[in-house]
């Protein structure tokens, strides 16, 4: 990694949105300036929060020897644009996992060493971070290291990495899930749906291991306003979360968004044009503002990727690996920093519902 720039200056996020959020992908960047240009970015944007991935394989490659030099120019970088951060921790180091398996294979033997990861993050960025998220997607089974996706071992993951970082920073706030949107059924091979998943949760009683509820919603092809359904993927398919919470006592606690949007790629089948998606992004803000009161921030997925993906992943970006910002950001920009009347041009394209 390049070293970090010199002489920056405190700055500070001007927005009137502090529900505004975007998912960073700074772990794989390479160049410090590139770090600090996406930082940047997000500042002008009006988002006053990022979710970052801090790899625990990045930090700990040896059994208790910790390498935080990329992790901390990423927080100060961070810190001095005036951005808040949802840490998101996970992948496993060679020699915590079995021979042969992937990045995101966490044997139950190795659930402590992961706590005293998280545990030793929290202490380190205890200024600087109080949101933290325990894995990514554990309701599919590639995010899982291809085993059976399996509630109750999540709720021990959970468990002793919740006990760990409180022990650690009491202010940390513990996120469970970043649950996938899925329609997968109970037995499938591919994961579960996150309905059932949350649900498996509190029968299993995590609920006393966790103090927010992060989740990923994303729209695909429908509008924003689209009610939801259990056997439909669409952005309000949070609500039905929401509603399991409620079920079972957790209404005080909040859900945070930590990936969500639409995708604009031209020859994705699940795609959107650039107007609707545009439209669809600020309408789906303003949906949450007026009838979500338990959402603390929604995070768009993703501001940027190192280099672009030449797929329909790419339709999913603010802007593009050279910081070309498309239509979408300069939409939510207005919108974030009250630049822009509470209709705009993008918000309802001739025809569109």
């Amino acid at each position: 990694m390049q070293q970090e720039p010199l002489g920056l200056s405190q700055q500070f996020v001007q927005t009137q949105k502090p529900q505004v959020c975007v998912h960073t992908l700074l772990e794989n960047e390479v160049e410090a300036t590139k770090i600090l240009r996406s930082l940047e970015m997000t500042r002008e944007l009006g988002a006053g929060t990022i979710v970052q991935f801090f790899p625990w394989a990045y930090v700990e490659w040896q059994a208790g020897q910790y390498d935080w030099k990329r992790t901390d120019s990423i927080v100060r970088l961070a810190r001095l644009q005036g951005l808040h951060i949802i840490a998101r921790l996970g992948l496993v180091p060679g020699w915590a996992r079995n021979p042969g398996t992937t990045l995101t294979n966490l044997p139950d033997a190795a659930f402590a060493d992961f706590a005293e990861y998280a545990a030793a993050f929290a202490a380190r960025y205890a200024a600087d971070i109080q949101r933290i998220i325990i894995w990514n997607e554990p309701n599919l089974s590639a995010e899982w290291g291809f085993q059976p996706v399996d509630p109750a071992r999540y709720a021990r993951l959970l468990a002793v990495s919740y006990a760990r970082i409180k022990q650690a920073n009491p202010a940390a706030v513990v996120l469970a899930g970043a649950l996938a949107p899925t329609l997968e059924k109970p037995g499938s091979r591919v994961g579960l749906n996150e309905l059932d998943y949350v649900a498996a949760l509190y029968q299993l009683g995590a609920q006393e291991h966790f103090d927010a509820l992060a989740v990923h919603t994303y729209g695909f092809r429908a509008a924003p306003e689209v009610p939801p359904h259990p056997d439909q993927l669409n952005f309000r398919r949070v609500e039905l979360l929401r509603q399991v919470m409620v079920n079972n006592g957790d209404s005080h606690k909040p859900i945070t968004i930590t990936e969500t949007g639409w995708n604009d790629h031209a020859r994705w089948l699940h795609a959107v044009r650039p107007s609707q998606r545009a439209a669809y992004t600020l309408r789906a803000f303003q949906y949450a503002e007026a009838n979500w009161d338990w959402l603390a921030t929604m995070c768009i997925w993703a501001l940027r990727y190192p280099a672009d993906l030449r797929g329909y992943p790419d339709g999913y970006t603010l802007i593009n690996a050279e910081f070309l910002p498309k239509p979408v950001y300069f939409e939510l920009q207005a919108y974030a920093r009250g630049w822009a009347a509470q209709e705009s041009l993008w918000l309802r394209p001739p025809g569109e519902t």
